[in-house]
């Protein structure tokens, strides 16, 4: 999920400014942390706070899992999902000091069998647009190959690219992929002899001190320490299973906590220094990681949140890269299965902050992130909690809202153009592969072939369109799915679409194109 950042716009009196700011609540961390968990739902929380080389911050809040009393603390491990992707741009950025690779080696160079759909696009590519989000993939494309958790594998997945039909031209524009990120942890793989997660806890986590993370799920669950997941089913939080992804680590395949991300935050904001003195990366590719290499769009939000609105928005190298209040901004965000997180670092201020919490909600993260920043930035507070959850509230109103009248407008009377057993049987897309359409037990049940836990129930919604309502509720991603026929009656192609505007961009159902699988003669 993307939150939509932006500047104040309109212009108030003193007196209303005066009016508003008494209204504001005092800066307190755990007073403001607390009441955040209380707003949006959430059991647990860690922050972490750097401030000039130092940490300040570095504890839990709330519980591991909902029910029972153990609470978060400075060592409970997250998943952090795409806040791993700044690990592997700066596993590549260390393979540049060391002359193994070069940011604009053609990436065919390190992986020969590399292949995107187009042919030029394969032989242009370089290690630094892996990291970019300008490759012309649409967003997400390709994501059902790793989420949810797959029996892919990641060689199979990278193979897969070449079957992934690009949204836009080459380099013409940002959006966001997971699919070249998995690519880039191979190359550090290969480089290293040794899967991406042994080279990162070699290369970065020992060197840093981050003894507490893990480089899988798998690793996490074997801890005493860590935070279970939780997911918003019929609007109620609860406990859900983790989401192991091994086959797309490179993109999210880090675990750590705060006092963890602590340590990491430090050497980012120290030019790549350790507190050794020695380089972990050079001062050079520490800039190289910050640099703008994609525009991205400034949207307008919502006038509650005008003040969040940057003068510049930009991908860097595993970074997203904005201003607030005059200052420029490193940060990335983090999701997956029943876990967000957000990175935060304020060069000029020598300022960081992470928050990893146990729950789906951004603007938990986004309000604590801008109190914190307004206190360390002595700038005019906001309270950003009750923002927030206003907007959060009246966007969820409005989405549902929507819902509503597009079930109330369709055709309820009008009936498939088949029998429903006509629409049983296997289909194929060119990059997923197969799911299949079967009866079982009086009901029709779809099954992706390669994802274990995405199946459900197909019932009708109008015409030659269904709802696939999958059995883990807690997916939030029922999606429309609608056949086409054939002259003479029988189905040329299925394709699928999300029902809400609210399900994570990775359920990327609109890029697939199922054909019917002929039985052989």
């Amino acid at each position: 999920m993307k939150l939509k950042q932006t500047f104040v716009a309109a212009a108030f009196s003193l007196a209303a400014v005066g009016s508003y700011a008494a209204s504001v609540p005092a800066f307190n961390l755990d007073a403001d942390v607390n009441r955040a968990l209380k707003t949006f739902d959430v059991p647990g929380m860690a922050i972490a706070i750097v401030k000039d080389g130092k940490v300040v911050v570095a504890k839990g809040y709330g519980v591991r899992k909902l029910g029972e009393p153990a609470p978060v603390d400075g060592k409970t491990l997250f998943e952090v999902a795409s806040n791993s992707k700044a690990f592997t741009a700066a596993g590549l950025a260390m393979l540049v000091d060391e002359g193994k690779i070069a940011w604009d080696d053609p990436v065919t160079k390190h992986l020969p069998g590399f292949q995107m759909y187009d042919s030029y696009v394969t032989g242009q590519m370089t290690v630094r647009d892996l990291l970019t989000h300008r490759s012309g993939l649409g967003l997400g494309a390709g994501d059902l190959l790793w989420w949810p958790s797959t029996t892919f594998s990641t060689d199979e997945i990278i193979a897969k690219l070449r079957h992934v039909k690009p949204a836009t031209s080459f380099r013409a524009s940002y959006a966001y992929d997971n699919l070249l990120y998995i690519v880039a942890g191979k190359i550090i793989a290969e480089k290293a002899g040794k899967p991406w997660g042994e080279a990162m806890q070699e290369r970065i986590l020992t060197p840093l001190g981050m003894t507490g993370t893990k480089t899988s799920v798998a690793e996490m669950l074997a801890t005493s320490d860590y935070s279970a997941p939780h997911s918003k089913i019929n609007d109620k939080i609860a406990v859900v299973k983790p989401m192991p992804v091994p086959n797309a680590v490179g993109a999210v395949g880090i675990n750590t906590n705060a006092e963890d991300i602590a340590r990491w935050m430090t050497v980012l904001l120290n030019q790549g220094k350790m507190a050794d003195g020695k380089q972990l990366f050079s001062a050079k590719q520490a800039a190289e990681l910050w640099t703008e290499q994609t525009p991205m769009r400034i949207r307008e939000p919502k006038p509650a949140l005008a003040a969040t609105k940057p003068n510049f928005y930009a991908y860097g190298l595993g970074f997203q890269l904005r201003d607030y209040k005059g200052r420029k901004i490193a940060m990335h965000g983090g999701a997956l299965q029943g876990f967000y997180s957000t990175v935060l670092m304020v060069p000029e201020e020598k300022l960081g902050i992470a928050i990893l919490t146990n729950a789906e909600n951004s603007p938990a993260m986004a309000s604590l992130y801008y109190r914190i920043l307004d206190q360390y930035l002595k700038v005019q507070p906001s309270d950003w909690i009750q923002l927030y959850a206003d907007q959060e509230a009246a966007s969820h109103k409005e989405e549902l809202e929507r819902q509503g009248k597009e079930h109330t407008a369709r055709a309820a009377e009008s009936t498939p153009s088949l029998p429903l057993a006509s629409y049983d049987g296997e289909y194929e897309d060119a990059w997923y592969g197969k799911v299949s359409i079967r009866e079982e037990g009086g009901k029709r049940i779809m099954r992706f072939e390669r994802t274990p836990d995405l199946s459900g129930e197909l019932e009708h919604f109008q015409y030659d369109s269904f709802i696939v309502r999958w059995q883990e509720r807690n997916f939030n991603a029922d999606a429309y799915v609608t056949f086409a026929l054939n002259p003479d009656g029988s189905i040329e192609r299925m394709k699928m679409a999300p029902i809400s505007t609210e399900t994570d961009f990775s359920y990327d159902f609109r890029d697939l194109n199922f054909m019917p699988v002929k039985a052989k003669p």
